[in-house]
């Protein structure tokens, strides 16, 4: 699986990928995002649903990825200022089109995710069992969770005496990893995987193990939102 982003290089993160596609497209699957406007100097200017924009910016992706179609093609975040029916009509249309094969939505209330889906969920983040979201996962079988490394490094969570605290989680995973001789990384994946998405794969948890992997995160708490305050209003959650 490729992911690709405009966002990634201001569309460099695509036409590099390109140079790998035009021998093997048959062999990869390729995921692209959209959503996030940026100005000239990489500054956030807002976030954009609407239906000219999302066939405006696969269009582009198509361009600079150099096929004819994305395999998974899904906003990164959705827009509060169109209704998510226009959005999702108009990833339908490109769909039809046969420019699309699938779609989804990211950071989406459980509401707007019975129209659609896609969200993030892992052990740090458990904010969809309580927000309705997981349910409405497991309703329509699909769910999709995001690497949280990156850029995401600067978010409140990551920095200073939070990153400390939350640290704790982290080697109480590497211990239970250490138990099964897998990585943490491992155990964290095997973990969402095992939440009635598509099964454990490699890594296999019992039911006494997925009980203990509960316990230590329900005995911590994760310190530091997500995203600061100015994004979280942003967000459809």
């Amino acid at each position: 699986m490729i992911l690709g982003y405009v966002q990634y290089g201001s569309g460099a993160n695509e036409k590099l990928v390109s140079k790998v596609l035009k021998e093997r497209r048959n062999e990869v699957f390729i995921c692209t995002k959209f959503g996030v406007i940026r100005g000239p100097n990489g500054e956030f200017e807002g976030v954009r649903g609407d239906r000219e924009y999302v066939r405006q910016a696969c269009e582009k992706s198509l361009e600079r990825l150099g096929v004819d179609y994305i395999d998974l093609y899904y906003q990164i975040c959705v827009d509060v200022n169109t209704p998510i029916e226009e959005t999702v009509s108009a990833m339908g249309e490109l769909v039809k089109e046969g420019k699309v094969e699938y779609l989804g939505l990211s950071e989406c209330s459980a509401e707007t995710l019975r129209r659609a889906y896609k969200i993030e969920y892992g052990l740090w983040t458990l904010d969809i069992e309580q927000n309705g979201i997981m349910d409405a996962c497991r309703k329509y079988k699909s769910l999709d969770d995001f690497d949280p490394t990156d850029i995401r490094r600067h978010k409140p969570r990551f920095m200073g005496d939070n990153f400390k605290k939350n640290w704790e989680i982290v080697e109480k995973i590497n211990e239970f990893a250490a138990k099964k001789s897998v990585t943490p990384s491992q155990v964290c994946l095997a973990w969402v995987l095992a939440q009635e998405n598509v099964g454990a794969a490699n890594v296999q948890l019992s039911p006494e193990e997925l009980f203990e992997i509960r316990k230590i995160i329900d005995s911590f708490e994760v310190i530091g939102t997500r995203y600061p305050e100015e994004r979280l209003a942003l967000l459809n959650l």
